[in-house]
């Protein structure tokens, strides 16, 4: 069976060793705790210092050294063996560890002498407006992370796994933006942070069942485990996350073919030197910025097209900058 080759049978983890190595209330606690704790400070300082100094091999480097993937595994694993009191636990180390890199996050903004000027860099807005293409990398990566943990042999793709599933800088991001007065920002940030996490839980929750942690859970326990209400509240998360992303996948493709479109009209209208340097959406008002050293086309042409272009009848605005070439 395709299942074996993922899994092994002689490789797969017991039910008490992955409780061991998810559950941070089981087994050594102060250890695991303490290591929690002290790693997820670490990477969320390391991340925010990476967001706000732009840099993407700091933020990497946040990555690799967070630990907000054991809880989440832990709640994929509490939900396939029944153990409430783990997804409990989980769900509680989750929410307090969004908690302390926001705060980190909102402080070092408040140290900034400008924030404003932080919200334009590449670590902010490259996770600001998360798209379907960021919730399917995040499925598969979580699907490789619920792998790797549950066979004995794969452990050396974690570091991976926590680079590609991106857990702590969106956080780091959310606490930025909340800092330097951009909630908007700051809830795209924490809509990519929460898709991560649920598309975590979900794969986790596949692969521990496929891999026969819930039979053995169900075994040990003499009974069925009960997990319709698990189910229903993931899918009903998964959906959720899943609108915004739609909404600013579509948002996205209609701002490519709009400037598409407005080039081809400028184009057509004889201003062959003009380039559009941004298309925006705000609500029902969709704004271009055209560089362009003479008088553009009559714009009717170009809102005519738009409106075909989208499903319903945008507000088009045309912000004209004016520009000359000069030879020497």
């Amino acid at each position: 069976m395709v299942i074996d080759k993922l899994i092994p049978t002689e490789q797969r983890r017991s039910v008490d060793e992955l409780v061991d190595r998810l559950g941070l209330n089981s087994g050594d606690r102060p250890s695991k705790q303490s290591a929690f704790w002290i790693m997820l400070t670490l990477s969320g300082v390391i991340a925010v210092a990476g967001v706000i100094g732009d840099s993407t091999a700091t933020v990497i480097g946040a990555m690799i050294v967070a630990p907000l993937s054991t809880p989440i595994l832990g709640i994929g694993l509490g939900i396939v063996t029944a153990g409430g009191r783990l997804v409990l636990s989980s769900v509680g180390y989750v929410l307090a560890g969004v908690v302390l890199v926001v705060i980190l996050g909102v402080v070092f903004a408040q140290l900034l002498p400008n924030p404003i000027n932080v919200l334009t860099n590449s670590q902010v807005t490259g996770r600001t407006s998360p798209t379907l293409a960021d919730l399917l990398a995040a499925l598969a990566t979580g699907l490789v992370g619920a792998v790797a943990v549950l066979r004995r042999d794969v452990g050396d793709v974690l570091p991976g796994v926590a680079i590609a599933i991106s857990l702590v800088p969106p956080l780091g991001v959310v606490g930025v933006c909340l800092g330097s007065g951009a909630a908007s920002l700051a809830l795209g940030a924490f809509i990519l942070f929460a898709s991560n996490v649920i598309a975590m839980v979900i794969t986790s929750v596949l692969v521990f069942t496929l891999g026969g942690v819930g039979r053995e859970a169900a075994v040990a326990a003499g009974a069925v485990p009960r997990r319709a209400r698990a189910y229903i509240v993931l899918l009903v998360a998964f959906v959720v996350v899943s609108v915004p992303m739609v909404i600013n996948s579509l948002t996205s493709l209609w701002a490519k073919q709009v400037a598409t479109a407005t080039q081809d009209w400028l184009n057509a209208g004889g201003v062959t030197s003009a380039d559009v340097t941004n298309v925006s959406w705000s609500g029902h008002t969709v704004t271009i910025n055209v560089l362009a050293p003479q008088n553009l086309p009559p714009i009717e042409s170009l809102t005519s097209t738009v409106d075909g272009l989208v499903p319903w009848t945008p507000d088009v605005v045309v912000v004209h900058t004016t520009g000359s070439r000069e030879s020497g």
